[in-house]
């Protein structure tokens, strides 16, 4: 008989995995102890180059995000470039083909890269505070649940965590943002950073680097925590059920591929969360004085999904180079990897699941 308590938690958890089922699981005796990581920091194991949650840990995750972030968003600058135009003057722009080619036209090839330096400076810093705080808030949140209930609430865990850290991430990246759509999607305004910046601060003020912050939560926050608890519990999952061997017997490029397909299903789903919330923020950063309601009344409905397509395509593709990247860091500087999360021994008692 399982303990009420622990059974009603593990049952009512909301984001509790739906394949998650407590039974008794039959472990093969080995003469060697394996070490098993929880959430929360460890020591440090063979063959890293440091404890896990150490400071040089954290920012040597922050600097894989400035990589992956920074440089995956401005490869796709002519896709976003693009996406944003059909967002904000669909008559124009009526699909992916034609919004290049309308483009190239008008720009020549050149027309392609505009806005990619406020888009590398911009996302550099935002992956610096998105992958660097969540490793932070998700250690922090870890320890302050315990280890059972940091094992029984994990998607909730991988949720609050990468909700927290986007919020301060979009802060660094609000500036740059509207920078980027102001410079793509008004002709003639300015054609580099260096002219749009000062530009932008002589007409507006400051406020006018902010004024798409609280859009930018709206579509950001619920992007990153997609991105995060879906691709978290999409490699636990690949692992229990597709990749035909523990992850500790597979090989680093084995555990990149899993880390890619794993990103890659997240940013799919990523896409589609927020993209209404992107289409207001493309609209607002380009009509002075507009609210995020006003432009979210005056798209409609239909006009909030206009340039979706492009969007799943960029952030699928941009979403798994971002893990690949960001895993490959990891790999390269020795860093303690966790391997998928366990049931504590603890827990198993507790629930009956141990002689």
């Amino acid at each position: 008989m399982y303990p009420n308590t622990l059974t009603h938690l593990a049952r009512g958890n909301p984001f509790s995995a739906p394949l998650f089922s407590l039974q008794k699981v039959e472990e093969p005796e080995t003469s060697t102890p394996v070490q098993k990581r929880a959430l929360a920091a460890a020591a440090v194991a063979e063959g890293d180059s440091c404890e896990f949650g150490s400071q040089k840990y954290l920012l040597l995750c922050g600097f894989g995000g400035i990589l992956s972030c920074g440089t995956t968003h401005t490869a796709v600058v002519p896709l976003d470039l693009v996406k944003c135009r059909m967002q904000v003057d669909p008559a124009k722009y009526k699909s992916i083909f034609n919004g290049f080619s309308v483009t190239i036209r008008e720009d020549g090839m050149r027309g392609l890269a505009k806005g990619w330096a406020p888009t590398f400076i911009g996302y550099s810093m935002q992956g610096l505070c998105k992958f660097g705080f969540y490793e932070v808030f998700k250690i922090m949140y870890g320890d302050m649940l315990g280890e059972e209930n940091a094992y029984l609430w994990r998607t909730s865990l991988y949720l609050a965590a990468s909700a927290s850290a986007e919020f301060f991430a979009d802060i660094a990246l609000a500036p740059m943002e509207a920078c980027k759509v102001r410079i793509q999607t008004q002709p003639g305004y300015a054609n580099t950073l260096r002219e749009c910046g000062p530009k932008m601060y002589a007409e507006e003020g400051v406020w006018a680097f902010y004024k798409g912050v609280v859009p930018l939560w709206m579509r950001q926050i619920p992007y990153t925590m997609m991105k995060f608890a879906c691709f978290e519990r999409t490699v636990e999952l690949l692992y229990k059920y597709v990749v035909p061997k523990p992850r500790g017997e597979c090989s680093k490029s084995e555990q990149l591929v899993v880390t890619f397909v794993a990103g890659y299903i997240a940013g799919v789903f990523c896409a589609i969360v927020s993209h209404p919330a992107d289409s207001v923020v493309s609209v607002l950063n380009k009509e002075k004085g507009s609210t995020a309601a006003q432009v979210l009344k005056k798209l409609g409905p239909k006009g909030v999904w206009k340039g979706l397509v492009a969007r799943i395509i960029m952030i699928g593709t941009l979403t798994a180079l971002q893990w690949f990247i960001y895993d490959s860091v990891k790999v390269y500087f020795r860093l303690p990897r966790p391997p998928p999360p366990e049931m504590p021994e603890s827990l198993k008692k507790k629930l009956g699941l141990t002689e």
